[in-house]
């Protein structure tokens, strides 16, 4: 089968699961075509998936939170606002245009979207006859069986409504999950493990000491720092999304910043003793598969609910902002069953293959 992947490009986790699929349906004989990458205009595509996506890849403008002067949390409203002037509408349209005209050309048995929507925008007003199947944590907000929903009432809506807008149109939603549920048939979900890239899995964890760090956002990288200058004996290595960054930046002994690279950021996960992040779904799942104790700071309603489920399994512990002291404390009482996550993990590529090859 022949298999086109639309994709939300904010941050790496998207991302990465595009690329363990497209690993998945490589190896069990099927093609993927084509990748469309929807992005915000000021940020780069992170140059591990250009060079690992192994087919065409094209990009197109699309909606993505405003997180104000801060450069920290989202903000519902303004982005609701920033996304809706007639010039970004415009430029939407454009978009649109673009994966309709793709999905045309490509022609493609299934269309996979990992949580875009202007997938769904498209889906509305063009009535696509390919079938489309759409994959995120976030789904797993609508399962009857699922218990962590301590979001605002504003943000259980903001959240639906975004999950209703990225799968319109959708023939079968796939909800990844840190845990088996059954699947919910009424809305043609079925609950599926995380997509985590095979590189992941022939690593051996290990302690060196120092702590890792991930943040989308650049402005982060200011907290870890004072932070550092505190405890100056801690060494700390952050990952970071900084356009204009070097490969490698060390401001001061001890406190070192990458340039996103995928493959170092899993090799330096799988050293270190304690994981901060935004609370990205698949880099806290990365984190659960070696075995590493997690702090999360989430900065938009999506990595409350990835912090909330995983807090609940004992994976980590969540803040407003990035003290580590509270990551060193919950290392000695990190309580994830990584034996039982990983059992799960290791269903995904059957559940994954069947379930894109039977649209029924």
């Amino acid at each position: 089968m022949k298999y086109l992947f639309i994709v939300q490009g904010e941050g790496r986790g998207h991302l990465t699961q595009a690329l363990a699929l497209a690993q998945m349906l490589r190896k069990a004989g099927h093609e993927v075509a084509e990748v469309l990458v929807g992005k915000n205009p000021n940020r780069v595509l992170p140059r591990f998936f250009e060079e690992k996506v192994g087919c065409p890849l094209r990009t197109f403008d699309s909606p993505s939170f405003d997180y104000g002067k801060s450069g920290k949390k989202g903000r519902l409203t303004k982005t609701i606002i920033a996304n809706t002037t007639p010039r970004r509408l415009a430029r939407w349209s454009k978009s649109v245009t673009t994966i309709v005209r793709r999905i045309e050309k490509t022609e493609p048995d299934v269309v996979v979207n990992f949580y875009e929507i202007l997938t769904g925008v498209a889906s509305l007003m063009y009535r696509f006859k390919t079938p489309v199947v759409s994959i995120g944590h976030q789904f797993l907000i609508e399962h009857p069986d699922y218990q962590h929903r301590s979001t605002t009432d504003q943000g259980q809506f903001a959240l639906r409504l975004n999950n209703t807008l990225c799968s319109l149109g959708t023939t079968k939603t796939l909800a990844l999950s840190f845990y088996p549920l059954k699947d919910f048939y009424r809305e043609r979900m079925a609950v599926v493990p995380p997509l985590l890239r095979q590189e992941l899995f022939e690593l051996e964890p290990r302690n060196e000491g120092y702590l890792l760090g991930y943040v989308l956002n650049p402005a982060y990288a200011d907290e870890l720092k004072t932070w550092h200058r505190k405890h100056p004996g801690q060494d700390i290595h952050l990952f970071w999304d900084k356009r204009d960054a070097p490969e490698t930046l060390e401001p001061e002994p001890g406190f070192v910043l990458h340039k996103l690279d995928d493959k170092r950021f899993l090799e330096m996960m799988a050293s270190c003793a304690g994981y901060a992040t935004t609370a990205g779904f698949e880099s806290v799942c990365e984190a659960m598969w070696l075995g590493k104790p997690t702090l999360m700071i989430p900065a938009h309603l999506e990595q409350q609910i990835n912090a909330e489920d995983a807090v609940g399994i004992g994976a980590g512990v969540v803040a407003r902002e990035f003290d580590l002291d509270k990551l060193l404390d919950s290392i000695p009482h990190y309580k994830a069953d990584t034996e039982a996550f990983r059992k799960w993990v290791s269903r995904g590529e059957e559940l994954f293959v069947r379930h894109l090859t039977t649209l029924v």
